[in-house]
C-alpha cells in the first residue's frame, strides 16, 4: 500500500527550516513496524500541494500502533501547514494485482502525479499506474503515478491536471 501526504505551509520564509525538519521526520517514520519506505517530494505545478511525501506500508493497520500515533504529524508546523493543500490518502494497486510498493526515485527522476474520477488519462504519452483510493481523506477516487527521467520531462507537453514532483 502507498501513503502520501500532501501539505504546504502558510509562511515562504520557513521552507528552508520545514524541509531540514522533513529530512528527520521521514527517518522517524521509516522506524515505524510497517512503513518500508519514506520519501518527499516538491512542485511548482501550480494548483498542487507543494509538498508530498510518500511512504509504502504493509497495512492500515499501522495507522493505530500507539508508536506511530506518537511521532505522526507536523510537530512544530502544525500552525504553518497551509490547510487548502493538506490532504493525506491510502491508496492500493489495481485489485488482484501485485502488492504496490511507493517508487524510490534518483534526483534525476521526477514523479508525474494526477488525480482522476476513473484509472484512465485521455492522451497520456506515458503509462501511469494507477492507485485506488481506500482510506483516510479520499480526496481523489484514482491516482496515477509515473516516474520519468528529467530528460523525458522536456517532452511532456504541459497539462494541469498532472504535478511534475521532484525529490526533495
Amino acid at each position: 500500500m502507498i501513503f502520501m501526504s500532501q501539505s504546504g505551509i502558510t509562511d515562504p520564509a520557513g521552507e528552508a527550516a520545514w524541509r531540514e525538519w522533513y529530512v528527520e521526520h521521514l527517518r522517524i517514520m521509516c522506524t515505524v513496524d510497517g512503513i518500508d519506505s519514506a520519501q518527499r517530494f516538491r512542485t511548482r505545478s501550480p494548483g498542487w500541494p507543494p509538498s508530498l511525501a510518500m511512504y509504502s506500508i504493509r497495512a492500515p493497520e499501522v495507522f493505530v500502533d500507539p508508536y506511530y500515533q506518537k511521532i505522526r504529524g507536523m510537530g512544530p508546523w502544525l500552525e504553518l501547514i497551509d490547510r487548502r493543500y493538506y490532504k493525506r490518502n491510502l491508496f492500493e494497486g489495481e485489485p488482484g494485482g501485485q502488492a504496490i510498493v511507493a517508487p524510490r526515485l534518483e534526483q534525476d527522476e521526477v514523479l508525474l502525479v494526477t488525480d482522476q474520477p476513473s484509472a484512465a488519462l485521455a492522451d497520456s504519452t506515458h503509462s501511469f499506474t494507477w492507485l485506488k483510493t481506500v482510506g483516510l481523506d479520499l480526496s481523489t477516487p484514482y491516482r496515477g503515478i509515473c516516474v520519468i527521467s528529467q530528460a523525458q520531462l522536456r517532452t511532456l507537453p504541459q497539462r494541469t491536471d498532472i504535478a511534475v514532483y521532484t525529490p526533495d
